[in-house]
């Protein structure tokens, strides 16, 4: 079953409460999305510790073939 954009959002607000998050559609199946987290608790980590900190944040949703969300572009930073 698809996901919904705010499912998504939800999920990373609740390990990452102060971040700005814009998650976007990209296929319009709710399979395919992208997602810019900037967060503060990202100064330090290099990209794949942001990712595997975001990925974590999911709740397995991603996990194998079964996952609710097939494929997510991510792009995280810590604020300027």
């Amino acid at each position: 079953m698809p996901m919904q954009a705010q499912e998504i959002e939800d999920l990373i607000r609740e390990t990452f409460p102060q971040a700005q998050i814009t998650i976007t559609d990209l296929a319009g199946d709710g399979n395919h999305y992208a997602a810019e987290v900037v967060d503060a608790s990202f100064v330090g980590m290099n990209r794949v510790q942001q990712h595997r900190a975001v990925t974590k944040a999911l709740k397995g949703k991603m996990d194998g073939s079964h996952g609710e969300l097939h494929a997510l572009a991510l792009t995280t930073k810590a604020p300027a």
